[in-house]
């Protein structure tokens, strides 16, 4: 199902983007619908602007975030704008100040979010400012909730009195996703990851398979928690009926081991964000999982019962210090000339983000996942290297 990997690759399909796309999909969405609600568990939003599968993970993780943004401050202006949004039309345009002045008006601090009384105005002097805005109004024209009818926003970047008229699409009214409770109720992060279960129990098959289907699509893998893993039992009992329908649908295989199950994608199959990416990131952690595996094979490193490597960040840290002595000429430009102090810290940071290892009291947990593919650089650069 072609359609049910673009819905699965894109945010939503906007018919002003891609009207052609957009018709295909509504006419497949009998079959996608089939396969998201009752293996997914997930929404199909559906009018005239836009088709939209909700990915609604079953634990959120840290590559789940907007990679552009690099601060809470961005996130907090991406909601000012989703809320300025609300009250306008379809093709209604707007200035630029306009949405600054909403900002400052309505945009709360940590004290006061706290206090329950108004922030302080943003200061749109400081370039720090105005550069995360434009990140979250640059991030809202990609996904095309707003476009720019007149003017740059690079003239706003540069001085806080330039304007840019823009327009709205609708589509920020999808952006967020439905909650069956009044959110102002949650008291923490875990809230959010509870309410889909909430008033429903939480083994009950439905939502058990529900589960297991979004660790695979959703997620780098699916691991084993413990040894009474409700849903690696539902993996243990349903796993080759489950490879063979993943199988029909996408071009994949699903591999299942003791400690954890990992959908392989092909050629062909684009469904998300896939590892190994086309990146030297990845090029060099394809590099340092060659150089573990073949540690914990010799014997060198101790494998847990679990199937992970435990070492203390020190130690972790040798392993990718000498990943970059050895291999180090290979690598782009960048990572050739990096600190390898910073090396360290930006291999480890990306290992942790993709879960292939946690971090946690100066120690170092890697998971199978972490080796699960390995790379290496052909005999003849070795040898000239």
């Amino acid at each position: 199902m072609k359609s049910l990997e673009e819905l699965l690759e894109k945010k939503w399909i906007l018919r002003t983007a891609d009207k052609d796309l957009y018709y295909r999909v509504r006419d497949d969405l009998g079959d996608i619908r089939k396969f998201a609600t009752e293996k997914l568990g997930c929404q199909i939003v559906e009018n005239s602007l836009l088709v939209k599968l909700e990915k609604i993970p079953a634990k959120p993780e840290s590559f789940m975030g907007i990679e552009a943004f690099t601060s809470v401050t961005e996130y907090a202006f991406l909601c000012m704008i989703l809320m300025f949004l609300e009250d306008k039309e379809v093709e209604e345009q707007f200035i630029l100040s306009q949405l600054t002045e909403y900002i400052s008006s309505n945009m709360p601090s940590t004290d006061a979010v706290q206090t329950n009384t108004p922030s302080a105005t943003v200061d749109w002097n400081s370039y720090t400012n105005r550069r995360q805005l434009i990140k979250a109004l640059r991030y809202s024209m990609l996904h095309g909730m707003i476009r720019i009818t007149d003017g740059s926003d690079d003239v706003f970047m540069d001085a806080s009195g330039g304007e840019v008229l823009y327009e709205n699409t609708g589509a920020s009214r999808y952006f967020m996703r439905n909650f069956t409770r009044d959110i102002t109720e949650y008291s923490v992060p875990q809230d959010f990851e509870q309410s889909e279960w909430f008033d429903v129990n939480e083994d009950r098959g439905i939502m058990r398979r529900n589960r297991v289907y979004k660790k695979l699509l959703f997620s780098v893998g699916m691991r084993r928690e413990n040894d009474n893993d409700e849903d690696f039992s539902y993996l243990k009992n349903y796993g080759k009926r489950l490879a063979e329908e993943l199988e029909q649908i996408f071009d994949c295989s699903l591999h299942i081991h003791r400690s954890g199950a990992y959908l392989l994608l092909g050629d062909n199959c684009r469904i998300g964000k896939t590892y190994p990416e086309q990146s030297m990131l990845s090029d060099i952690i394809l590099l340092l999982a060659a150089m573990i595996r073949e540690r914990a094979d010799e014997g060198a490193l101790t494998i847990m019962q679990d199937e992970t490597i435990h070492m203390d960040e020190f130690e972790f840290g040798n392993l990718v210090r000498e990943c970059k002595e050895k291999y180090n000429s290979g690598f782009s430009k960048e990572f050739r000339e990096m600190p390898t102090e910073q090396f360290v810290v930006t291999v480890t940071a990306e290992m942790v983000r993709l879960t292939f290892v946690e971090q946690e009291n100066r120690t170092i947990a890697i998971h199978p996942i972490a080796v699960k593919i390995t790379g290496a650089y052909p005999e003849d650069f070795m040898s000239k290297t």
